[in-house]
């Protein structure tokens, strides 16, 4: 027997070792706590590569070195101690005795053994192994494998693929040049993750790379057993492609798990044993069983940390095994079960909508690969009921997942297939596009949808349908009509009560406290979106129940409690974060740092919006947030960067897939003007107030109203300060009427401005400080030359006194003040001068035809109100009828 310990290096690797260090940490651990360790992986996942590169690391640990046995070298499985003998300078003996001969000539001996690719001569490896550690007690054995050898003692190390840095870094590691453009990079990136982070397939994928661009290899991987037929020579033919490592895998199955591993390739995104059973379960196969070996031979995956197990195969195994299933002639049997399978699961899960969409959503979400898949099938049949009956149960799926497109494209399929039905299901399908719309692509569809689908629920008697399709109706309609939203969503709530639909029901009771919402009726509003709160919660009905606690954040902002409207829109965005989604989570986000930016901390607010900036943008098409533009356009506004809050405001209109900035909502109309102002485009902001006044007041928005008010008022101030310190006393009299006391804030400062009295002005700018502290409500731009020039011309006692006056007024205190202060300066006792702001606001809608309870709706007064500012403005204007009074009031008004 040679003399000479064996001390056998891992073989030399060509090329060098890329990334891994997190395996290679691990393995090294396990290595020193236990004495057999397997690392197991599917074909071409760089098990021989690791296990090169652990040993070499690790090789110093033991004195006698490290044998390296490649057991690819005999399909015998007799053949596999000889292999040991060889590699070890030991000699071989022949038989029965092979292994107790090898365990006595290794002795003692401290050191690696790896048996490297044990899965084609399984049981003859785990015996070498097994045998190897009770013989040789300094003896560490290191096995590859597709699957565990079963010894004793063994710690299975599963190979994941790799992560997406280290696979890039790789597939430039093997190309023939590195990526130089963004774009090039973007394709290696994305190649990356359609091979799954598999080394051998990136490899392969790589070796195009002087042949074909980054791109044209992404496209290429359509066919990825096509294009990954190259591999690098003086390696096993089994890695000469990735078609022949799947091979390799294949043909070690026995013939029952070949039928099963073929069946699983009609599954995407993974499945459970019930959904594999229920597809592949036919003609006697032993899915579990089958499942058991699979996943041992890393075929498959097994997730067992939730409640359900769940399976998966890398896609690069599936689209192999749904080849074997076409060549086995058995794939469009496997499909129409397939079909069948996922159609009764959302059926039976269908319950759990009224009662827990968290529960319904985590269990349809895990499944929507599987359900594209069956949706693709289900309506390019012949006949495509199952197809129609599956897109009509997953529309809440679309609405809360952020893959709204998809479902408006599945449901526009569905709904053309059936274009001649006036059935319950046409009626469900038309129902689901609008509410998929609602949450991805509004502008006219949800309304026209639910209108459609009202119509055919009615007729075919579907109450739940037409309940739900009233509601969207009203969503779909309610900026345009107000008072006809409101009817709705009481109809349809009404109507969920009776038929015990808790979703529209609630639903509709938050609408009806949004409504109130924007009318500026606060105190009516809360109370109604808190109830809708408690329901939708209760339920699981995340999106609606975050929109609702947003408007209690801007409900609270309004009252200026800063301190709860950041809490209502935190609260807001945990509702939503579960839902994942750009629509909902996007939204509330938008509130909570408009909230933070309103408080001073407009880097903190940035930070806050950036993520979903950052998501959104890179989005394409770009999802529709609401709010975010305007956010956004806000925050840039009060950070001094005007020009890029115009950018901003008016992307809303970009993501609602429209043109011009007449489609703008009134509160990002006002936004607009404000920062088109700060940019010196006069006109243009002059233009926004007046859309944005227009709307707001057709409509019935006070604070909208009052924001383009004294928008006006700062655009009139240079040159016709009179008509400022009016729009400025009307902005601030329709603010302070609804509670809108954070905004009356910034009226009290712009009147302290126009104020022609020190004293008026160091009193009206002392509360509003006052009020800002108490709310949390900092000035973004400090002015201490204000106040230096109200000090100089009262003087230091004077300003001083005027200053404490100040600070003992309470906000309501002051407000009325500066009303009073305004009367003081002798108003004249007739003529248009003598008309108070909103005596000037019942004559512009008596002129412009309303009668005295539209007007009284309008400017939310009582008729009898109404009547008697008419009485008055009669008297101070000298005239007996509206005709005299559109004629006296005409020219003034042209200016209002």
């Amino acid at each position: 027997m040679p003399t000479d310990p064996a001390r056998h290096t891992p073989p030399t690797q060509l090329t060098a070792f890329v990334g891994r260090a997190v395996e290679l940490s691990a393995i090294a651990g396990s290595l020193s706590d236990t004495r057999l360790v397997t690392v197991v992986g599917p074909g071409g996942c760089g098990k021989t590569r690791l296990a090169v590169e652990a040993a070499s690391r690790a090789a110093t640990r033991w004195p006698d070195g490290v044998c390296w046995v490649d057991l690819t070298a005999t399909s015998d499985p007799a053949a596999v101690p000889e292999l040991l003998a060889a590699a070890a300078d030991l000699f071989h003996t022949p038989g029965d005795g092979a292994l107790p001969a090898l365990g006595r000539q290794l002795g003692d001996r401290r050191m690696l053994v790896c048996l490297d690719n044990c899965e084609h001569v399984l049981a003859a490896a785990a015996e070498l192994a097994a045998g190897l550690l009770r013989a040789c007690p300094g003896v560490t054995v290191l096995a590859t494998s597709r699957e565990p050898l079963g010894v004793a003692g063994e710690s299975v190390w599963r190979v994941p693929p790799l992560t997406a840095d280290d696979a890039v870094a790789l597939f430039e590691a093997r190309s023939t040049g590195v990526a130089e453009s963004d774009q090039a990079r973007d394709a290696v990136r994305t190649a990356c993750v359609r091979l799954d982070g598999i080394p051998l397939a990136i490899e392969l994928a790589a070796a195009w790379s002087g042949t074909l661009s980054a791109q044209e290899i992404l496209d290429g991987l359509d066919d990825r057993f096509a294009l990954l037929v190259r591999g690098p020579r003086g390696v096993a033919a089994r890695h000469q492609t990735l078609a022949a490592s799947m091979a390799w895998s294949h043909d070690l199955l026995d013939d029952a798990d070949r039928v099963l591993f073929r069946r699983l390739g009609v599954f995407h995104g993974g499945f459970t044993l019930a959904t594999a059973r229920s597809v592949c379960g036919f003609d006697g196969t032993d899915v579990l069983g089958g499942l058991r070996r699979l996943v041992d031979k890393s075929l498959v995956s097994a997730d067992t940390r939730g409640r359900v197990a769940r399976y998966r195969m890398l896609e690069t195994i599936r689209q192999y095994a749904a080849a074997r299933l076409a060549a086995a002639g058995e794939r469009e049997a496997v499909a129409d079960r397939h079909l069948d399978a996922f159609l009764a699961l959302v059926e039976d899960l269908a319950p759990l909508l009224d009662r827990d969409k968290d529960a319904w959503r985590e269990a349809v979400g895990a499944e929507q690969e599987n359900l594209r898949a069956a949706l693709d099938l289900g309506l390019s049949t012949a006949d495509p009921a199952r197809g129609r009956a599956l897109a009509a149960a997953l529309p809440w799926l679309w609405h809360l997942n952020g893959r709204g497109h998809d479902g408006l494209a599945f449901l526009r399929r569905a709904i053309d297939l059936g274009a001649a039905e006036r059935s319950a299901t046409q009626a469900r399908l038309l129902v689901g596009l609008a509410l998929v719309a609602d949450t991805t692509r509004p502008a006219g569809l949800t309304y026209d949808a639910a209108q459609a689908a009202l119509e055919i629920a009615t007729e075919v008697d579907d109450a739940r349908s037409a309940c739900l399709a009233r509601l969207l109706r009203a969503v779909g309609g309610f900026f345009q009509d107000f008072d006809g939203a409101a009817a709705l969503a009481e109809e349809a709530g009404s109507q969920a009560r009776e038929i015990g639909d808790g979703f529209v029901a609630d639903g509709a009771t938050a609408l009806l406290g949004i409504i109130l919402h924007l009318r500026d009726r606060h105190e009516e509003a809360v109370p109604v979106l808190r109830e809708a709160v408690d329901g939708l919660v209760r339920r699981g009905d995340r999106g609606v129940a975050s929109t609702a606690l947003g408007f209690l954040a801007d409900s609270a902002l309004c009252a200026g409690d800063l301190a709860a409207a950041r809490d209502l829109a935190a609260d807001a965005v945990r509702t939503a974060l579960p839902l994942a989604d750009h629509h909902r989570v996007g939204s509330a986000t938008s509130t909570l740092a408009t909230v933070v930016g309103l408080s001073g901390r407009l880097a903190e607010a940035c930070a806050v919006l950036d993520p979903v900036v950052r998501l959104v943008e890179g989005a394409d098409p770009p999802p529709f947030v609401p709010g975010l533009a305007r956010a956004m356009g806000f925050l840039r506004l009060w950070s001094g960067r005007p020009a890029e809050a115009v950018e901003w405001f008016r992307r809303e209109t970009d993501w609602l897939g429209i043109a011009g900035d007449e489609h703008l909502a009134p509160q990002t109309l006002t936004g607009l003007a404000a920062a088109l102002r700060a940019t010196g485009d006069t006109d243009g902001a002059a233009s926004a107030c007046d859309r944005a006044l227009a709307a707001a007041r057709s409509t019935g928005m006070p604070r909208v109203t009052a924001d383009a008010l004294a928008q006006l008022a700062f655009l009139a101030a240079p040159t016709d300060p009179a008509r400022a310190e009016s729009l400025h006393h009307e902005a601030l009299a329709l603010r302070a009427d609804h509670g809108i006391w954070l905004s009356c804030v910034d009226s009290l400062e712009a009147l302290a401005a126009q104020s022609e009295s020190p004293a008026e002005a160091t009193r009206l700018l002392a509360a509003c400080d006052r009020a800002r502290a108490e709310f949390g409500y900092p000035r973004t731009v400090d002015r201490p030359e204000v106040a230096a020039g109200l000090l100089a011309a009262l003087g230091d006692e004077a300003y001083r006194a005027a200053s404490a006056e100040g600070r003992e007024l309470g906000l309501p205190d002051a407000v009325a003040y500066a009303r009073r202060a305004r009367g003081k300066r002798g108003r004249p006792t007739s003529g248009w001068a003598s008309l108070t702001p909103t005596e000037q606001s019942v004559v512009r809608l008596a002129v412009e035809g309303l009668s005295n309870p539209d007007i009284g709706t309008r400017l939310f007064m009582s008729r009898s109100t109404v009547k008697t500012h008419l009485s008055h403005v009669y008297a101070k204007l000298s005239v007996t009828n509206r005709t005299e009074l559109a004629t006296v009031a005409g020219p003034h008004l042209a200016n209002f």
